[in-house]
C-alpha cells in the first residue's frame, strides 16, 4: 500500500517524521537550556533592629542574662539558591549590658571580655546548609580574646519582604541561637567551684537590609 501524507490546513505538506523528529528534539532543548537564578545579594544588619542576648549560670542559682549594644555586620545570600556565600558580625565588647553597672564593669575587665585589648569578637561566616524551608545552621569562625574556634548557630528565616514604613526597603528578618563553652576561648575565670558557668547561650533576633 502506498503511504500518503496529511496535509495540514494550511496547504504545505509536513512529513510525519519530521513532526515526531520536532517533538523529541524540543523537549530536549527545554531541557538543557540553562536555568535562570536569582543573584548572591548583600544585606546589611539594621543595627537600630538587632538584639544578641547571653545567659550564663551564677552559683547554680539562677542565670544572669545581658547583650552587647553596638553590633554592626553583613552577609552575602542567594534567596532562591539558599547559597549563603560569606558574611560577618562584630560585637564591640565594651558595650556589654547586664543592667547592673559594678557587673558591667567586670565582664568588660580582664577577668572575661578584657575590652581595652580585645575590642571586637568578631564571628564570620564559613559554611551553611539548610535543614527545612525556612531553616538552616550557619557554621563560622568566632574570634574573642585572641583565640578563634568553630560555632554553629541554629537560624530561622522569619520573614523576607518589602519593610511596610520607614526605609521602605527589602529586609530579611532572622532569628538564631547556639551555645559554647566561654572556656574554649581562655575565659576561665570563675569555673573553679562553678561560682559562673562554662556554658554560655547565645539568642539572636536581627533584621537585615538588601544593598
Amino acid at each position: 500500500m502506498k503511504h500518503t501524507e496529511k496535509k495540514p490546513t494550511s496547504g504545505v505538506t509536513v512529513p510525519s517524521w519530521r513532526r515526531i523528529a520536532t517533538a523529541v528534539v524540543m523537549p530536549a532543548c527545554l531541557i538543557s537550556a540553562p536555568l535562570a537564578h536569582a543573584e548572591p545579594t548583600n544585606f546589611k544588619v539594621d543595627n537600630e533592629h538587632f538584639s544578641m542576648v547571653f545567659e550564663i549560670m551564677h552559683i547554680g542559682y539562677a542565670p544572669v542574662m545581658g547583650m552587647f549594644r553596638e553590633i554592626e555586620g553583613d552577609f552575602v545570600y542567594d534567596e532562591e539558591t539558599r547559597e549563603l556565600s560569606s558574611g560577618k558580625l562584630i560585637f564591640k565588647s565594651n558595650s556589654v549590658f547586664t543592667n547592673h553597672k559594678k557587673r558591667d564593669e567586670h565582664v568588660t575587665n580582664k577577668d572575661f571580655l578584657h575590652s581595652s585589648r580585645h575590642p571586637d569578637i568578631v564571628f564570620t561566616v564559613t559554611d551553611f546548609s539548610a535543614t527545612g524551608d525556612n531553616t538552616g545552621q550557619v557554621t563560622g569562625d568566632l574570634a574573642m580574646l585572641g583565640q578563634t574556634n568553630p560555632v554553629v548557630l541554629d537560624v530561622t528565616l522569619n520573614k523576607s519582604a518589602v519593610y511596610p514604613f520607614g526605609h521602605e526597603e527589602y529586609t530579611l528578618g532572622i532569628s538564631a541561637e547556639t551555645s559554647l563553652k566561654r572556656s574554649e576561648w581562655g575565659m576561665t575565670y570563675g569555673l573553679d567551684g562553678d561560682m559562673v558557668g562554662d556554658e554560655v547561650t547565645l539568642r539572636f533576633g536581627f533584621e537585615a537590609i538588601k544593598q
